[in-house]
């Protein structure tokens, strides 16, 4: 028990405070760039990032085969190397496959699996997703995803997440993406035992934090970390008006101008990478890449903002 009690400190002290997602890099093929998702690695530990994070989403594993999402799994655990928590994700996977992935993961070396289970035609239940993590629970600790619960409902996520804390499962932490009051009353709910971080943007932070919420997805942590750290700064001081004004002078000019590029705030971000030196703009067709007019306005926009 306290070898468990243990671990849970861990997680959270790892995802407390700004946390980098590792966008899947590609070459121009659409073929994994592995060099350049182990640069990407080394760039936000050396950032500051307790954790390396696998997501459905921003990892691309949507987009990617089963064999795929194994080899970026496996770069991803081995080169951290012990350096930062090592959360590994799977995507829409059943039960018997989401259990063999988390072994898989498991022996890998990885710390922990971000579940993001099937929910076709609201097929699950409160009780059956408690079910479908439990299972997991039992071979690797379990990081959920609200994600999935967004299209059910507040009180469909609620009741999940109440079955899991009922049912003593081996879940340790929640990313959440639903945001607003759900996160708030997910955070009077589980934060004495779970780990809780919001899943992009300082100002889902910001709303969720007096709530408990340990820490948030930071996009500059992968290629300006100075302004998550002058953020965090600002959190742990509690001066909330140096926090939002970090959101209203970077956070929210720059999500404008990455929402309304072609190809979405993604293909955006890619672009960025590259222009920092990372890895290179390319993602899988049929998902679009900024085109080199296109990389020069992010470039220009960026300097403008003081980031580049």
């Amino acid at each position: 028990m306290k070898a468990m009690d243990d671990f849970r400190t861990r997680v959270r002290y790892a995802l407390t405070g700004p946390v980098a997602s590792l966008r899947t890099p590609f070459s121009r093929d659409g073929t994994i760039d592995h060099d350049g998702l182990r640069s990407l690695i080394d760039f936000v530990i050396d950032g500051g990032s307790k954790a390396a994070v696998l997501t459905a989403g921003d990892s691309h594993l949507i987009a990617l085969s089963d064999a795929e999402i194994a080899e970026a799994t496996r770069t991803m655990v081995e080169h951290v190397r012990g350096r930062a928590l090592t959360v590994v994700a799977d995507r829409y996977y059943h039960t018997r496959q989401a259990v063999e992935f988390a072994a898989y993961a498991r022996d890998l070396g990885a710390d922990v699996v971000m579940a993001m289970p099937p929910d076709w035609a609201a097929s699950t239940t409160p009780e059956s997703l408690a079910e479908h993590y439990g299972a997991m629970g039992q071979v690797l600790p379990v990081m959920l995803v609200t994600n999935v619960y967004i299209p059910r409902g507040m009180e469909f996520g609620l009741a999940t997440l109440q079955c899991v804390l009922d049912g003593g499962h081996n879940v340790v932490a929640v990313k959440d993406d639903f945001c607003g009051e759900f996160a708030r009353k997910m955070g009077l709910l589980c934060h004495d035992r779970l780990a809780l971080w919001a899943g992009g943007q300082k100002q889902n932070h910001l709303n969720a934090h007096p709530y408990g919420c340990d820490g948030y997805l930071s996009t500059y942590l992968s290629f300006k970390p100075e302004v998550a750290h002058r953020y965090w700064a600002a959190i742990q001081a509690g001066d909330l008006g140096a926090a939002t004004a970090i959101i209203r002078d970077f956070d929210q000019p720059f999500f404008t101008y990455i929402r309304s590029v072609r190809g979405g705030f993604d293909a955006a971000i890619h672009g960025v990478l590259e222009l920092v030196g990372i890895c290179q703009r390319w993602r899988p067709a049929p998902y679009c890449s900024l085109t080199d007019e296109e990389m020069d306005s992010l470039s220009g926009f960026l300097q403008d903002l003081s980031v580049l």
